[in-house]
């Protein structure tokens, strides 16, 4: 049974506590991330397997193996200005990784491997908070695992890419709606559950370098549609009445979640033999999330049709890279993410704003093989009022507005092995 990964519910759910842009995740590299998660035009090691698969026919060694993690660490509080309703996130630690590796297989060609988690999030609220007829709480993950081949076409040109094969899991809990208990005064609520949703993409890139000091990259991931078929959905709490359409029990339903596709272009400059200045430029078409419809394989419970109405949004980084030491390299950098949501369309599975991301990390060699990676993220946005009008109940629009204010720290630490 093909399940999807998102999915969500019935209504109005979606998922995702995303540490970009609506529930992107960008944390694919410490040494990136450090400098504000920059990478399309930088070479460092095999972290290009993510940002730039071209990259990685220039890197020096035969052998090269990055992997890392992080742990992120949210605060998200709401508020009803109205009625002084008030209710925060709880479990709100959760732990993307990556693990990249590359083999030199001549001058002109490198074969490597890309596992990472570039969308989910973890995002619990209080049990029946107002909201939780939107969403209780939400665990998305989704791998994906790219084989690679970077192909070095002339000394200052070279493509790369491959197939994308993407893996995922979901579960989601919310209430029924906003009144609805059962006998003994508990909310009647629905789960969604799904495993091993997969689907196929693909990524294409390109490294120029018109001098040795300037390198200019091109990374292009396409769409990947998650579709969810016969994912199990089970309702509690149900009363026993004619007047409600579904009874206490399982059954199935179909839907599906786009992963955007995302274009990103950038340059590198080196000053010197010590210090590196990057940018890049990221174009999510999140267009593609227009709308979350679930389908119940029961005919006596009523497709759940939820707007999303996404938009395309930009992130803007900037990075800098100095070898302070000889076997110490610091690193800098900021970015700004644009927000997806509109703000008519703010769910609190995805409560994000427009934020800024404030980025420091450093590399220390062990000894010529080994290197430990870390950084650290403070991540700011904006605080927002905002509402979701995607809801309806009994025919009649319910909007759920309030005041939205978060704050993110990520530390991450890695190592990276060359040979």
């Amino acid at each position: 049974m093909k399940k999807s990964l998102f999915i969500s519910m019935l209504a109005t759910f979606a998922f995702v506590q995303a540490f970009a842009g609506g529930y992107r995740v960008s944390l694919q590299g410490n040494r990136s991330l450090a400098m504000g998660h920059t990478g399309v035009a930088v070479v460092n090691n095999a972290e290009s397997a993510f940002f730039n698969p071209a990259g990685l026919v220039y890197l020096e060694n035969k052998l090269n193996i990055s992997a890392g993690g992080f742990g992120v660490f949210n605060s998200t509080k709401w508020q009803n200005t109205n009625t002084g309703q008030f209710a925060e996130l709880e479990d709100n630690v959760s732990t993307p990784f990556y693990l990249y590796g590359s083999y030199k297989i001549n001058e002109w060609l490198t074969a490597g491997l890309s596992v990472t988690t570039p969308f989910g999030s973890r995002v619990e609220w209080q049990k029946d908070w107002p909201g939780s007829h939107l969403i209780n709480d939400i665990n998305l993950e989704a791998f994906f695992i790219q084989p690679i081949l970077s192909i070095k076409l002339s000394k200052h040109f070279s493509i790369g890419g491959g197939p994308i094969y993407a893996i995922g899991n979901v579960n989601f809990k919310r209430n029924i709606n906003r009144t609805l208990t059962d006998e003994n005064g508990e909310r009647s609520s629905v789960e969604i559950d799904a495993s091993g949703v997969d689907e196929w993409g693909w990524n294409a890139s390109f490294l120029f370098t018109p001098t040795e000091k300037l390198r200019i990259g091109f990374n292009y991931k396409s769409k990947i549609e998650f579709k969810a078929e016969d994912a199990d959905a089970t309702f509690t709490n149900i009363p026993n009445s004619s007047l409600v359409p579904v009874s206490n029990g399982q059954t199935t339903f179909n839907a599906s979640l786009p992963m955007p596709a995302e274009l990103t272009v950038g340059l590198s400059y080196e000053f010197n033999d010590k210090l590196l200045f990057a940018f890049d430029y990221n174009r999510a078409m999140w267009e593609a999330y227009d709308s979350l419809d679930i389908y119940f394989n029961d005919p006596n419970i009523s497709p759940s049709f939820n707007p999303r109405n996404y938009e395309n949004a930009s992130t803007y980084r900037f990075g800098v890279q100095y070898e302070a030491m000889d076997q110490l390299t610091l690193r800098g950098g900021f970015y700004y993410d644009e927000t997806p949501v509109q703000s008519d369309f703010f769910s609190p599975e995805t409560p994000r704003n427009d934020s800024q991301g404030y980025t420091a990390g450093f590399t220390y060699d062990v000894n010529d093989k080994l290197s430990i990676d870390a950084s650290f993220l403070y991540l700011r946005f904006s605080e927002v009022d905002a509402s979701y009008n995607g809801y309806i109940e009994d025919g009649i629009t319910v909007p759920f507005s309030g005041t939205y204010k978060s704050t993110t720290f990520i530390p991450g630490l890695g190592i990276s092995y060359k040979l």
